[in-house]
């Protein structure tokens, strides 16, 4: 076990860690980048992306994060191949110990640690994600434009992703294992006048059809009610059952919401602790996009920075 002390520490390597690691490195922080379980974050399931800015062409969700890192890694920061499993933030310097029992104290302290997209857990589901199976209709609904597609769920986001997908696709299946929706009334009122939607309902997915090599090219469905299995034929499915925020080393330490989200000011990166920032999907339960998590990984470096000029005076 080793112990060494950074300025500025960041867990988590999607847009917003490493975008708060450009401009960390920037301002001489020389900052440490955690990596975590799932370096480059959510972006790396995403097989092309096309509304990042100053991208007209679509570029590879790996690549668009590889550079990133470059760029971090060009400016000083350092990448560090481990995960947090724990952290104290009731000591200065804050203290987060890694999965390798290699601990880091910092002075500041910027989460960037994601959320990740809840799975179903069926059959076909993990070797098909990325190739016709996706968790983000903003994302990957462009690729899917006048084709059949399905989206399973049925909250406000399950509902929100079939309407915004009926104006690209020839037609939009929703899958919902109830009868009745959880979404508020006037989505639901979109929904159920909307002609390109069509609902099933009463059914549960049962397995992704497909193969690695063609992608996904249907669903079984099981009714709930009766036990009859189909199959309907689609060309993508949009998981929409909620995400998970990586929050479970802050518990008890920083302010979560009822849905494990980080708590921070309005438009701000501050949680309740002087000297820990939050950035990105950690934060962040409406957008969950790459724009506004590097967007939020700069306020956070920008706060840290400030916060670290103040407290060394």
């Amino acid at each position: 076990m080793t112990q060494k002390h950074t300025r500025l520490l960041i867990l988590g390597s999607g847009p917003a860690g490493y975008t708060a690691a450009i401009y960390g490195a920037r301002a001489s922080l020389e900052p440490v980048v955690i990596a975590g379980l799932q370096p480059g974050g959510q972006i790396t399931t995403t097989s092309f992306v096309e509304n990042y800015p100053g991208f007209p062409e679509e570029i590879a969700g790996t690549e668009l994060v590889s550079r990133m890192q470059e760029q971090a890694e060009r400016f000083g920061a350092r990448i560090i191949y481990d995960t947090a499993v724990s952290v104290d933030l009731s000591v200065r310097p804050f203290v987060c110990t890694l999965d390798s029992g290699d601990v880091f104290s910092c002075d500041a302290l910027i989460v960037a640690t994601g959320a990740s997209a809840r799975m179903l857990g069926v059959e076909g589901e993990a070797a098909l994600r990325g190739k016709g199976v996706s968790y983000c209709a903003t994302c990957d609904g462009f690729f899917y434009r006048k084709k059949k597609v399905a989206v399973i769920g049925g909250g406000n986001a399950a509902v929100e992703e079939a309407l915004y997908l009926a104006n690209l696709a020839e037609e939009v299946s929703l899958i919902h294992r109830r009868d009745s929706f959880r979404a508020e009334k006037i989505q639901q009122d979109r929904l159920f006048n909307n002609p390109k939607i069509k609902l099933i309902l009463d059914t549960v997915v049962e397995k992704f059809v497909g193969s690695e090599a063609e992608g996904l090219t249907g669903l079984a469905l099981k009714n709930v009610k009766t036990g009859e299995i189909a199959e309907l034929s689609v060309d993508g499915a949009f998981v929409a059952i909620g995400y998970e925020p990586n929050t479970d080393i802050f518990k008890g330490q920083l302010e979560l919401n009822e849905n494990g989200f980080i708590v921070t000011e309005a438009g701000l990166p501050f949680t309740g602790i002087k000297g820990v920032f939050a950035a990105g999907d950690v934060q962040d339960p409406r957008y969950q996009q790459v724009v506004t998590a590097a967007a939020g990984g700069c306020r956070a470096a920008i706060e840290a920075e400030r916060y670290l000029s103040l407290s060394e005076r």
